[in-house]
């Protein structure tokens, strides 16, 4: 309160005497409002389960995916406000597509998570602007094997194995430290996954809800679960 009082959380390039950026952590706050995102890496590749959240009924169910392609060889989710998520996914589209035209060979997963997280960083060193409130999962194919990274509020990303982004954040990943497994075919992943979210939501659980989505190491390709696929898993 004091903080606020004294201004320090009117600016995103103004540090409190503690050392914090009060807008990054607002920022940080709003993420973990937006429905959940797991990702986690198998021994076939990399798995994105998504939860869209309550969606009116008037809305088209397919207008409001919560994972995007990049390339055909790189997926994406997010968690907090979306559309600033549709302003990043769009220019690392037009990175992927410039990559592509450019080599003649499809742009490194790694690559496509630094541009997301040199543009976040930016947002929170120049005054007049508000940092993205949005963390970013991107998955895809690079090489011989699939990667997972997320990037969050500051532009710090990492490399894991298995991580949730969005609401319950925390809980979703005390559950994956306990039944993780690297040996964990796709299917076993997109079971963990909705097992988890069934003990996260309780008798909010509804199957149709998710979008669940995954790449493979053979093939290297997005391939998206349809209504039918998913409700095999509930």
């Amino acid at each position: 309160m004091q903080h606020q009082v004294m201004g320090y959380d009117r600016s995103a390039t103004m540090f409190s005497p503690d050392g914090h950026i009060l807008q990054v952590e607002y920022a940080e706050k709003t993420v973990r409002l937006g429905s959940a995102s797991i990702g986690i890496k198998t021994k076939d590749g990399v798995v994105i389960i998504a939860d869209k959240g309550y969606k009116d009924e008037l809305i088209v169910p397919e207008s409001a995916d919560k994972i995007y392609e990049i390339d055909e060889h790189i997926m994406a989710s997010a968690a907090g406000i979306l559309s600033d998520a549709r302003i990043l996914i769009n220019q690392t589209r037009i990175i992927a597509q410039q990559h592509k035209v450019t080599y003649d060979s499809p742009i490194d997963v790694e690559s496509v998570i630094r541009e997301i997280s040199d543009i976040k960083q930016q947002y929170t060193q120049h005054p007049g602007v508000r940092p993205f409130g949005v963390a970013l999962m991107i998955a895809g194919k690079n090489g011989a094997e699939c990667k997972l990274y997320t990037s969050d509020i500051t532009g710090n990303y990492f490399e894991y194995n298995a991580i949730a982004i969005g609401e319950n954040d925390e809980k979703i990943k005390e559950e994956l430290r306990r039944e993780y497994r690297k040996t964990m075919t796709t299917k076993e992943a997109i079971k963990l996954g909705v097992d988890i979210f069934k003990r996260i939501l309780g008798a909010k659980f509804d199957i149709q809800r998710f979008n669940i989505a995954h790449i493979d190491n053979q093939e290297g390709k997005l391939k998206k679960l349809n209504k039918e696929e998913i409700s095999m898993y509930k």
